[in-house]
Formats: C-alpha cells, sequence, structure tokens
C-alpha cells in the first residue's frame, strides 16, 4: 500500500509540474486562457490513478524479472523510472481528455462530486452574463479542453518515451498507446451508436454487442493496454506481454462491469455521479441486455420506454431498478465479474514476471473489481 501511495504522489507531482509549465505557455497568449489551466487541475486531482499504476506494474513485472523476490524500493535507481512516471502521468491526461468528451456525448452534470467541465463553463457563461448562448459556449470550451488534453497526453509521453534508452522498446510502447487511442474512439462510437441503433440489432445480438462496447470503449484501455504499454518500455518479451494482456483483458472487463453495476444502482454520495445516471444516459449496457433477454415483455417493453429518458423522477429510476433486479441480471453479471477476475488470475500464476509485480497485480485485481465508487 506505502509503495501505491508512493507511486500515486510521483504521478500526481508529474502531472502538476507539467501543467505549471503548460501554464506558463498560456499565459504569454492571452490571461483568459486560464480557464484550462484551472479546469484540468481541478479534473486530474481527483481519479484513482488505475491506469498509471497498472502501466507502473506493467513496467516493473519485466524490469523486476531478474530479481524476482526483491521488493519495489531496490528499482528506484532504475535509469527508466522518470520515464515511467511521465508514461504513467500522460495516460491519466488521456484519461482525463476522454472524460471531458464522454461527459458531453452523455450530457452528464457531475464528474467525481464536481460539475462536468462543460457545466463548469455554462456556470461561468452564467455567471459573467456574456452574450449568446452558454450550452453553446459550455460545449465548445469543453471540446478543447479536451482536445488540449489529448494533445498534452502525448507531449508527455513523447517526453517519456524520448528517455528510454532501448529506442526500439520506445517505438514499441508508441504503438501501443496509439492502438490504444484508436480503439478508445471507436468504442466511445460504438457506445453512442448502441444508444439509438439498437433497435436494429437482433435480439440474440444484444449481449454480445453490449460485451464489444465494453472490450474498447473501457476494458483494453483501462488495464490491458497500460499494462502492455509499461511492460513494452521495458523490452518485454512476447511471452511477458501476451501473459499480462491475458491478465488484463478479463480483469477490464470486470472493472467495466462493476462501473456499470454502480452506474445503476451505486450511491451517489460514494459515486459522485447521480442515483440511476446511465438509466437517465440510455447505456445499452451488459446489465441492459441480459435484463431484457431475462423478462417477459411487459418489463422488457417498460425498460425500452424508460431507458434513455433524461427527465427519468426518482420513481422511475426506482422502477428500472427493481425491474432489472427481478430479471436476474444483476446476480449473472456478478458471476461474469467473479469468473473474469479468475481468469485473470489464473493468467498471472503462470506468467513470466516479476513476482513483486504479481503480487501487486493480485491486490489490485481485487481494488478495482471491488470498489464502490
Amino acid at each position: 500500500m506505502a509503495e501505491r501511495l508512493r507511486l500515486v504522489d510521483l504521478v500526481h507531482a508529474r502531472i502538476t509540474g507539467f501543467l505549471d509549465d503548460r501554464a506558463s505557455h498560456l499565459d504569454s497568449v492571452a490571461d483568459e486562457l486560464g480557464v484550462f489551466i484551472d479546469a484540468s487541475r481541478d479534473l486530474l486531482a481527483g481519479g484513482k490513478r488505475f491506469r498509471a499504476l497498472f502501466a507502473y506494474w506493467g513496467w516493473q513485472a519485466v524490469a523486476g524479472s531478474a530479481r524476482p523476490d526483491d521488493p519495489l524500493a531496490t528499482l528506484d535507481e532504475h535509469p527508466d523510472i522518470d520515464a515511467v512516471i511521465d508514461v504513467a502521468a500522460a495516460l491519466e491526461l488521456f484519461q482525463g481528455a476522454a472524460l471531458v468528451h464522454d461527459d458531453i456525448m452523455d450530457n452528464s452534470d457531475t464528474r467525481r462530486g464536481k460539475p462536468a467541465a462543460h457545466r463548469r463553463f455554462e456556470a461561468e457563461h452564467r455567471a459573467r452574463e456574456w452574450a449568446g448562448s452558454d450550452r453553446v459556449y459550455g460545449t465548445s470550451t469543453a471540446l478543447l479542453l479536451g482536445d488540449l488534453l489529448l494533445g498534452w497526453s502525448d507531449e508527455l509521453l513523447d517526453d517519456g518515451l524520448g528517455r528510454v534508452a532501448d529506442r526500439r522498446a520506445a517505438r514499441a510502447a508508441r504503438d501501443e498507446f496509439r492502438t490504444m487511442r484508436t480503439e478508445v474512439m471507436l468504442g466511445q462510437y460504438l457506445d453512442i451508436y448502441e444508444e439509438v441503433a439498437w433497435r436494429d440489432a437482433d435480439e440474440r445480438d444484444q449481449l454480445p454487442r453490449a460485451h464489444r462496447v465494453v472490450t474498447y470503449k473501457s476494458a483494453k484501455y483501462s488495464i490491458e493496454a497500460p499494462l502492455a504499454i509499461g511492460a513494452l518500455m521495458a523490452g518485454g518479451t512476447p511471452e511477458q506481454v501476451e501473459a499480462l494482456r491475458a491478465f488484463g483483458l478479463p480483469l477490464g472487463v470486470a472493472f467495466q462491469l462493476r462501473d456499470d453495476l454502480l452506474g445503476v444502482f451505486g450511491d451517489p454520495e460514494i459515486t459522485g455521479k447521480p442515483a440511476g445516471d446511465d438509466l437517465r444516459e440510455g447505456k445499452r449496457t451488459v446489465i441492459i441486455a441480459l435484463a431484457r433477454a431475462g423478462l417477459p415483455s411487459g418489463p422488457r417493453a417498460l425498460i425500452d420506454e424508460l431507458l434513455g429518458d433524461p427527465e427519468l423522477t426518482a420513481h422511475q429510476v426506482a422502477t428500472l431498478q427493481a425491474t432489472i433486479r427481478d430479471s436476474g441480471a444483476v446476480e449473472t453479471v456478478e458471476s461474469i465479474i467473479s469468473r473474469s477476475v479468475a481468469d485473470a488470475l489464473a493468467a498471472l500464476e503462470a506468467a513470466p514476471i516479476s513476482r513483486a509485480a504479481q503480487r501487486e497485480l493480485e491486490g489490485l485485481a481485487d481494488l478495482v473489481t471491488r470498489r464502490s465508487s
């Protein structure tokens, strides 16, 4: 735990320093541009740093494999440690960009218990009584913020990979990052596509299509890709990288399925999002596909009628929650989560990696799938 907290602190310090540097550039252009730095600081101050943690331990899994039983402290003087912190921080900036854009697409009001970026900018527009539409201003400014964070994540990634002595390893990590970035965008599209085009799909295809969204929008880039990026930076062998992928993908699926359950049943005091937020947004998640498959026509029609209505009342949210529970979908999703975690741990047990990394990854598997926010 102490090592994990130390890593989180190092990544946070790198993000803070990076934003300080970019603030000087923005200030030299115009004072008004400080809104982007302020919003970035607030957004990036929160979060659990899961992607940074998995990137680091993917690297340590390979870099520490020559000393399988040594603790983390023996690697503190590794020549690539600063590079790894840079890349871990870059993944957090990428996550920030994805969240800003995701909140716009989902028309979300909050993020981590605070106003989503576009709502923040809308509120500023209203408070200053500026001309034009507060909604247009808020959305446009948030889009630019997301674009800035996306570009900045690339700059920070280049800073980190530029420090890696093994240029072949650096190129492999860069290629993995590019693939991750493309697949996240594709997964985002598939997510919004399913919200509007689900009637076009055969009923038998609802579940595999929902699983496809889980895989590409979240599972791969939340855990599998960060692990692979870290391992590739360290010059991981194909066997090491594939073993980490075999651990990361099922764990990423379990991670997102837990998130889907929280999106329907989570406590807003803990999640920082309104109760039943995914129901108002019309998310066609695995739990919705399972619920529809397990319900007779009447309750299934109720889900189809109410899901995606942004004006759902608390009573309607409770009705949908009860209907989903009655379908048996919650128990099925919990079973899938348990099976996915078991598959991930089985892959990890035989992985040719550092024993210290293996122990830490086992702990992270429990952390990301048993969370309440």
